[in-house]
């Protein structure tokens, strides 16, 4: 289980607050079981169009003063991990965000009894991949919900299926859950100046609940 935040804002800003605020967040919040964000984070922004990143097994709460260090942008992503296996902690390729030309994204939730046969070491790998492939035929609205539909018509059980995409004009996420809305739900806030999609409130910021099954841009 891993904590998320997209971010679009109208001007250029920097992420230092934002990103103290999600900090503080991750390291609070607990799974269901007790779980803990943990084992790494990372964080991608937008500048001069193209896509930067920078990625840590470190927790986020542990590396306060590289978050003073980020540059000014439009958009970016952030990420804290919990990794589902012993043996997947401390791989730095498996941190988000992950990102291509055109999008950053990120990923929660948690799917059992996949028969897909996929490319990736783990899911959230997996799932990129699958989404990847469908960027390339379609839109990112409709590669979103081809990627989720396959994906809830080949899973025995989904607790959850929560992805965040950063594109170079808006933020999106869908949100899918069926068990345990405290923890899977996500927050949106859709102020005129900083628009962003979290798993859970940060500071500063009034936010709205988004319910599940339900995709939203902004």
């Amino acid at each position: 289980m891993c904590r998320f935040l997209l971010c679009k804002s109208k001007q250029l800003i920097s992420p230092k607050k934002i990103l103290d605020s999600f900090a503080k967040m991750a390291q609070k919040s607990k799974a269901y079981d007790g779980d803990w964000q943990g084992d790494g984070w990372g964080f991608s922004w937008l500048r001069d169009n193209k896509w930067q990143e920078y990625r840590s097994v470190k927790p986020i709460w542990e590396e306060k003063e590289k978050l003073s260090e980020f540059p000014q942008s439009y958009i970016f992503s952030i990420h804290a991990r919990s990794a589902s296996f012993p043996q997947h902690k401390n791989n730095i390729e498996y941190n988000q965000p992950y990102i291509n030309e055109s999008y950053s994204y990120v990923f929660n939730g948690l799917l059992k009894g996949v028969t897909l046969s996929l490319p990736g070491d783990i899911g959230a790998q997996k799932i990129w991949l699958l989404l990847n492939d469908y960027l390339k035929k379609m839109n990112l609205i409709q590669a979103l919900y081809k990627t989720t539909d396959i994906l809830k018509k080949n899973s025995r059980i989904i607790q959850a299926l929560n992805i965040g995409i950063a594109g170079k004009n808006t933020i999106s996420a869908y949100c899918y859950y069926l068990q345990h809305q405290k923890y899977y739900s996500l927050q949106y806030s859709n102020n005129p100046d900083i628009k962003i999609i979290c798993s859970e409130p940060i500071d500063r910021f009034n936010f709205k609940l988004l319910l599940t099954n339900s995709l939203i841009i902004l």
